[in-house]
């Protein structure tokens, strides 16, 4: 291998095992019963699409109905003659969708002579090459030994001028047709894949997206089958590209899901290096009545394994303590799913909490995981009570309550009071107190429903605690006396019945006058009705001065041409020289002309209207005015 491909393969190598992993062969996904359903539907709807691409892919992966087959075969032929792509990849869709859809319809002459004569001539890019051979195969044309020759000459030459992604990735798939002529491409295989971009340590893509990655995968692949040489890529990187194609899933184009499962199913049959999926069969949370841990083994696209795997093992280890719940056991393949294992612990007596499971299957995949073992919680003893502010908590008298059942009488508490309240929460299984995520304390108010939460502490010996000084607490109340519903809210992500119990009624009663406290329900009531819907206003025009005040400006501003021709008038006008010439004749019409359209524009024009006619008007009269003052000082200086 030359220095170059020696360096590529390194870096190749090097994206592959940069970054350490828990997992080796394996991801955490496949493709979904839901996701099959899905790319029917838009397999569905690209048969009644107006694209050409789209309507040979779709006809590649779903058969068309009988009764559609004339019509859709004359949209064909349409949208062929309509179409704006080039005529090389036109000329592949109409000829595959034909062939797909068994058109009775015979191929246009010019399509079928245009293949033909693309065989014995040079193309220019790696695409043309590539629709040219496969249109020409699709149509049933005779490529011989001659001819892939010469198409291997012209890719060669072709991908010595441009080795972009696109370009060697139909390099690849035209060169696995071709045989021993197509045998150069598979040195540029290593020049391609180094390319590929990582992204978060857990897939790689190529720049271009999914077309583009399954382009060079599909080709890499076939043409390295072709020729009988090894995967191009490591088993590493293979679980990095299927992760990349997974999390592309949600493509709704009928190209993208028809190059996407044909990059799946290419990988999923590379049984040297082909990834699995192991992943939970249900959301890992395991109850504590029937603690079973069940994991789903399947290939990329959601079927099992063939050949099954012999033997599942699991060791689960406590995310807390590190220690070992069950070590190297077999989880039971199940008989009515065969890509379902599952494993009981009951026997192990799990405790609540999070743990790590760690995967391991025959021949070379491990994979790990995580669950969490639910618990329940009961309450031990509760106290709810009422005393002065100032006096201890400890000497408030307190009413016992049992879970789930309410204190019989109402509290009753005013201003001068506080409510104070204990509770201790035990784990089921261990009978040791314990802490949850969540333990609050809400007042409801029974007319309004306007409802107050509080947050329960712990103490020292890990009972829960609530205190509220009604007096200081009334403006978060509104000042709203009345009574309300005391509920302990207890909730955990480890329990599996957490809790609101409704546990007694409290009558409150806060120093506020009547008047403050019916404006207080009021704004309480107010806040929970649908606010006034916003509509969009535009700024309302500035107003206009009476009529009067216009007017009388009005007659300021034509004052002085009256003005003016009052006294031409008076004094008379000699017009004996004026100059009787085109020039002056246009100057002054222009003149007149400008001060028209300033008329017109404070009647009904805008500026840039103004200034559209006002340029020509200008260019004229300034040429008229020079031609008018040449004459006239030419007349000065006979005389």
């Amino acid at each position: 291998m030359n220095p170059l491909g020696l360096l590529t393969l390194v870096a190749l190598l090097g994206v592959g095992f940069a970054v350490p992993s828990t997992t080796q062969r394996t991801v955490s996904s496949h493709l979904t019963a839901q996701d099959q359903e899905r790319f029917a539907k838009v397999f569905s709807e690209g048969l009644k699409s107006s694209d050409l691409q789209s309507l040979y892919y779709a006809s590649a992966n779903v058969a068309l109905p009988a009764g559609d087959v004339t019509s859709t075969c004359k949209r064909l032929f349409t949208l062929h003659g309509e179409s704006k792509l080039n005529d090389f990849e036109k000329n592949f869709y109409i000829i595959g969708a034909r062939k797909n859809f068994g058109c009775k319809e015979p191929l246009p002459a010019k399509v079928e002579s245009a293949v033909k004569a693309a065989l014995t001539k040079d193309a220019s890019t790696a695409q043309e090459i590539y629709y040219n051979f496969h249109s020409a195969k699709l149509a049933g044309l005779t490529v011989d030994e001659k001819v892939r020759t010469t198409l291997g000459k012209n890719l060669q030459t072709v991908l010595k001028k441009d080795d972009s992604l696109t370009s060697l990735g139909h390099g690849f798939a035209v060169a696995a047709e071709l045989g021993s002529a197509g045998a150069f491409a598979y040195d540029r295989i290593e020049e391609a894949f180094v390319q590929a971009d990582e992204v978060d340590g857990r897939m790689l893509q190529f720049e271009g997206g999914l077309s583009i990655t399954a382009l060079i995968v599909n080709g890499g692949f076939k043409l390295a089958t072709s020729l009988s040489k090894p995967a191009p890529i490591t088993a590493e990187q293979a679980v990095k590209f299927a992760t990349y194609f997974l999390s592309r899933a949600s493509v709704q184009t009928p190209k993208g899901v028809s190059v996407l499962l044909e990059a799946l199913k290419l990988l999923a049959t590379q049984k040297t290096i082909a990834p699995v999926c192991i992943r939970l069969a249900d959301n890992g949370q395991l109850l504590p009545e029937s603690p079973v841990l069940s994991v789903r083994v399947c290939d990329l696209l959601g079927k099992p394994l063939s050949p099954a795997l012999a033997a599942l093992s699991t060791t689960i280890v406590s995310r807390t303590s590190s220690d070992a719940l069950v070590s190297k056991v077999n989880l039971v393949p199940s008989k009515d799913d065969p890509t379902l294992f599952t494993y009981s612990l009951k026997s192990a007596s799990p405790t609540r909490g999070l743990y790590r499971v760690d995967i391991e299957a025959a021949p070379s995949y491990r994979q790990q995981l995580q669950v969490s073992v639910l618990g329940k919680v009961r309450v031990s003893s509760l106290e709810i009570g009422v005393g002065d502010t100032d006096s201890a908590a400890s000497s408030v008298k307190r009413n016992s309550v049992a879970y789930p059942s309410k204190f019989a009488n109402v509290l009753h508490a005013d201003s001068q009071q506080k409510v104070v309240l204990k509770t201790v929460l035990l784990d089921d299984a261990s009978g040791k107190p314990i802490s949850v995520h969540q333990a609050f304390v809400l007042l409801r108010q029974k007319e309004t429903r306007q409802e107050i939460i509080f947050v329960a502490e712990t103490d020292s010996s890990k009972a829960y605690k609530f205190e509220m000084d009604v007096g200081a607490r009334a403006a978060d109340f509104g000042h709203k006396s009345g009574p309300y519903d005391v509920v302990l809210i207890v909730g955990d992500a480890l329990l599996s019945n957490s809790f609101q119990w409704h546990l007694a009624d409290l009558e409150l009663k806060f120093a506020v006058s009547e008047g403050q406290q019916l404006g207080a329900s009021t704004d309480a009531l107010s806040s929970r009705k649908p606010l006034p819907e916003i509509v969009h206003q535009f700024r309302a025009p500035e107003k206009r001065p009476p009529r009067f005040v216009s007017d009388l400006f009005t007659a300021l501003c034509i004052a002085p041409l009256v003005i003016l021709f009052g006294l031409w008038a008076k004094l008379g006008v000699n017009v004996k020289n004026f100059p009787l010439s085109l020039g002056a004749l246009g100057f002054h019409l222009g003149l007149g002309a400008i001060l028209v359209l300033f008329g017109i524009f404070w009647l009904r024009l805008n500026m840039f209207e103004t200034i559209r006619y006002l340029i020509p008007l200008a260019l004229f009269t300034f040429i008229c005015g020079n031609r008018m003052l040449r004459k006239i000082a030419r007349g000065g200086s006979d005389k």
